[in-house]
Formats: structure tokens, sequence, C-alpha cells
């Protein structure tokens, strides 16, 4: 086992699966920063291990004085805080399933003796599938289901992720995280999946001096749209109810938001923007099987009743 990697803990369960995400480059709408954690609260997940940070982390480049340095606050001279730069392991589950979630700080040095460390943890914990989660700015309608793009690690598992309303890369350029994961994993024959929303962010910068854009910081609606995928493809049965609400409100505030601006900044002509936007846009919504659906509509019928 890589040096690095420190568990305190190896639970056992018939089937375990990882939902990974740093604090990363792609991280558009927190989906690669806030979603796992919003997890780990959401399920009483408790730490099992981490990646010992030394060695993957710079202090700092000329010319970037803040931009690699720790966080820290002072109070009367004496230091309260230090941001620590943390990669831990949480699990939740029982005796049939179980759940890591994993929250990283994307490594600066050292990349493939930390994804040796990552997919050391997954190999040891027996996870039988491992999801990358991220994000990217673009521009889509903000009151559709998101676009969601996939890489993975063994050609075996393209027809199962087919089923999960997923765009299969063909990007071509500087790596992220999750790729960089899935190319090692295939290496070791582990599966894992990444996927990536796109986040919708506008741009005005051509028709307005003093707004160059517009863009969700925090895509709960995204958030929603990924865990539907994991709870149907991991079997799991995690509460999303508050992400489909915090998702609706998100819609409301950018309606408000886009009728202001049509409003105050006639200039931008938001509406047509939005209309064309639309228009080059194909929507793409993750639909569960028959038997799910049914099992859904029936909870509602006795809820009702």
């Amino acid at each position: 086992m890589e040096d690095a990697l420190v568990l305190t803990e190896v639970p056992q369960a018939e089937e375990i699966y990882m939902i990974a995400g740093w604090d990363q480059w792609a991280d558009a709408g927190s989906i690669s920063s806030g979603l796992p954690q919003w997890l780990v609260e959401k399920t009483g997940a408790r730490k099992i291990g981490e990646i010992k940070s030394d060695g993957f982390y710079m202090f700092q480049v000329p010319g970037a004085h803040h931009f690699l340095r720790p966080i820290v606050k002072l109070e009367d001279g004496h230091r309260v805080s230090m941001e620590d730069r943390k990669n831990e392991f949480y699990y939740a589950g029982d005796h049939r399933r179980g759940l890591v979630i994993f929250i990283g700080t994307e490594p600066h040095l050292d990349a493939e003796r930390y994804a040796r460390a990552f997919l050391d943890a997954a190999r040891t914990l027996n996870v039988k599938r491992v999801v990358v989660v991220g994000g990217v700015y673009g521009e889509m309608p903000y009151d559709q289901d998101r676009a969601v793009s996939c890489a993975y690690s063994l050609p075996a598992m393209r027809d199962d992720l087919e089923n999960y309303a997923v765009q299969f890369s063909n990007y071509e350029g500087g790596v992220s995280i999750g790729t960089y994961m899935a190319h090692w994993a295939e290496a070791a024959g582990l599966e894992l999946a990444s996927f990536y929303a796109l986040v919708p962010a506008y741009d005005f910068s051509e028709r307005s001096e003093t707004l160059e854009g517009l863009r969700i910081e925090n895509d709960f609606r995204a958030w929603h749209e990924l865990m539907r995928r994991f709870n149907h493809m991991f079997d799991l049965s995690i509460d999303i109810s508050e992400l489909d609400e915090q998702g609706r409100t998100l819609v409301s505030a950018m309606d408000e938001k886009l009728r202001e601006l049509d409003r105050d900044l006639p200039q931008l002509d938001v509406m047509a923007y939005l209309a064309n936007v639309r228009d080059e846009f194909t929507e793409t919504p993750f639909l569960p099987p028959l038997d799910e659906m049914w099992d859904q509509l029936r909870d509602l019928f006795q809820d009702e009743e």
C-alpha cells in the first residue's frame, strides 16, 4: 500500500461504491467540492482514512503570492486556525451496501504517487466502482436538465454507462483529475467513471461594459441530477428531496435575476440571448427504468391519501 495512504478502518459490506470530488479547476457549480461534503453531512458518514499531504502541494510560485499558500487566521498575533489541505475518506452504509465518500484537494506535485494512493484505497476498501464528480461552465438553459459528459477507465463499462444520459467525451487538452484517475484506474483494472455536468454560464461582455457575465456558483440542480443517477447506479436510498427543492429555488432566483437584467440593461437583449441558447441546446434527461418510476408514482399516491 502506498505510504501516503492511511486507513484507520476497512468496513465490510457485500458491495461498496465510492463518490469522489476535489477542490479542483473543474469545479463549476461547486459540484466537485460541494456535493461530496453534502453527502458526508447527509449520510452522517464517519472518517475512515486520508491521503497525507506530504509532498503533493507547493507553497508558492513567483508572481502568485496568495494562489497556493494555506490560509491562516490570526487574533492578537496568535494563530487561531490554519487551513489544511485535506484528502479524506468517509464511510456510510450497512452490511449489504456501503458508500465511501472522498473529499480531496487536487495535488500540485507528484500526481502519479497521489493517484496510486487514491486507487490503493479503492482496492483495499474493496470498492466495486468509483465515480468522480465535477463541473464545467458553458451556455445552456438554466431551467433544463444539465448535460453530463462522461469518461471511464475500462471499455466494458460503456454499455452500462450509456443508460445514464451521458455524452461520452471527445475532449482533447489539459487533463482533469477525474480523467487522470481514470487513466491509472485502467492500468489497475478498476472501474472508475468521471461525471462532469455542464453548469449554466452566460457571457454578456460583448453587449455591456458593466457586466461581463452571469453564472451559477452552487448548482444544486446539477447536484440533484447527478445524485439521481448515483442512487440508481449504486442502489442507494439517499434522500435527495432537499437538493430538488434547492434546485427549484435556484431556477426561481435565476428567473428573477434575468428579468431584472432585462429591465435594467435592455442593451443586453437578455431574452433573445436566452432564446438562442435554448435553440442550440438539446436536453437529455436521465429517465430511470419503468419499475422505479412506478415506485415513485405509488409513493406519490400514498402521500396524497
